[in-house]
């Protein structure tokens, strides 16, 4: 593929994508169609007729409907509207037709003809979005995804939680240190994490910074694909309403959430009658749903009836994020009601939000051990049912952090100072990240899947 040339997506003759920079292309050997395209403000780049996007009107940015948990206190109400109502007419950050193609590949994860790699920062950080930690993180991707692939049998679809995570709920909407009391951190799309009143100060001017930096991100990333014909496809947790619906575009198909290739819905956020869910249901892209220890069958059930009515393959991901302890109790009856009830949904592990611990040091971190024994839970249940362990979620890095304890290469409590940079919850790190992706490895080759070909891979 000249990645120059304007692409055609399967399924939808004529309907083509802009010219622009390099687009992240598919692996060799398939149809030319791109998995992301980035198109900086500053270029003024807009979709031709056939896949005009449509956004909304300025003035009609801010979000009304069912009540919406986890926003921010903005302080200046007009200041935000003034942004959103900018965010409403700049260039989308992805394509809807890309959406489309990640749709037709998550229904083969959920047919169990593939597998999916979800990784990447807790929290993107604007100080350190560049070239540099994006290539970071997308080689540590295809590192591991050409280990678990082998392995498994199976191709990989790799998804980074990138060009868009700057957002974090929070269990508390305030802090306090010393003394002193300070509204919480959530992310840079929000604030900033220094302990200061101007620092923890909502800013709306951080949504537009936001949508530049991932919009450059996009561009690092068509670089690296376009040099190695490969697909890697961009997520985040769909948290701060006002970006999300900004971004979010009418197309000839329907209404697409253009800030990113799949979004999804998190544990504090995915009540049925919430904002969160209701917006997740208005837009057309693969939308995803974490489903903790306290989730029900009939959550479950629910869940699928507000956002896949129509039963559409590859539509809907539940990310389970049992913990260790809990996921060999929990999950079994989850999937096999879901299973029951006729939905193909794609099933995938979150092995570290459930398993966060605080160290002697005072840092928050987690045990490889920890991850991995819920990552061999997960397969278990899915195993013992016959049904697809559809793969992992992950928060990790490529850098040689010292934030999660254990591994090959192994951290310890009193390493945790060394190098503990994120801010917000602990990553894997390189090393790390290498040994859950052998350990799954050896998990499929103890017990392998099935051979049941794949109808996307040859597309």
């Amino acid at each position: 593929m000249n990645p120059n040339h304007t692409s055609t997506v399967p399924g939808s003759p004529g309907t083509s994508t802009a010219p622009g920079p390099p687009g992240i292309s598919t692996a060799s050997g398939q149809p030319a169609t791109t998995a992301a395209s980035a198109r900086p403000a500053t270029t003024g780049a807009s979709a031709p007729p056939a896949t005009s996007v449509a956004p909304a009107p300025p003035g009609t940015s801010a979000v009304s409907g069912p009540p919406a948990a986890q926003q921010p206190d903005w302080p200046d109400p007009g200041a935000l509207r003034a942004v959103a109502d900018e965010l409403t007419v700049l260039p989308a950050l992805v394509a809807a037709e890309e959406c489309d193609r990640l749709r037709e590949q998550l229904a083969a994860v959920a047919r169990g003809e593939a597998f999916l790699l979800q990784g990447g920062d807790c929290a993107e950080s604007l100080a350190e979005a560049g070239p540099d930690t994006t290539a970071a993180k997308y080689r540590t991707l295809n590192l591991m995804a050409a280990v678990i692939s082998e392995a498994a049998g199976l191709p990989v679809i790799r998804l980074g939680r990138i060009a868009g995570q700057y957002a974090k709920p929070r269990s508390s909407p305030t802090e306090i240190r010393d003394g002193v009391e300070l509204p919480s951190y959530r992310g840079d799309m929000v604030n900033g994490p220094a302990f200061t009143i101007a620092a923890r100060t909502p800013d709306p001017d951080r949504l537009r910074r936001v949508y530049h930096a991932s919009a450059r991100t996009l561009g690092h990333l068509n670089t690296l694909t376009a040099a190695d014909g490969a697909e890697f496809w961009t997520s985040h947790e769909a948290l701060v309403l006002e970006y999300e619906h900004a971004l979010s575009r009418t197309t000839p198909a329907g209404r697409y959430a253009l800030s990113g290739h799949l979004l999804w819905i998190g544990e504090r956020t995915r009540r049925p009658d919430g904002a969160h869910i209701a917006f997740a249901a208005s837009v057309r892209n693969p939308i995803a749903v974490k489903l903790g220890p306290s989730s029900t069958p009939d959550d479950a059930l629910r869940l699928i009836d507000l956002l896949d009515p129509d039963r559409e393959p590859g539509r809907l991901t539940f990310i389970s994020r049992m913990g260790a302890g809990a996921v060999r109790d929990t999950l079994p009856d989850l999937v096999s009601k879901v299973t029951a009830s006729g939905a193909e949904v794609a099933w995938i592990c979150d092995p570290v939000h459930g398993n966060t611990v605080s160290s002697p040091t005072g840092h928050k971190t987690r045990r490889l051990d920890d991850v991995l024994n819920e990552i061999e839970g997960f397969l278990e249940v899915h195993r013992s049912l016959g049904t697809h362990p559809g793969g992992v979620h992950l928060e990790l890095t490529g850098d040689h952090v010292t934030e999660c304890v254990g591994g090959t290469y192994e951290i310890r409590f009193e390493d945790l100072p060394t190098r503990y940079e994120t801010v917000c919850d602990p990553r894997l790190n390189l090393g790390q990240s290498l040994d859950v992706a052998f350990e799954l490895a050896a998990m499929y080759a103890s017990s392998p899947v099935t051979d049941r070909g794949t109808t996307w891979a040859t597309a």
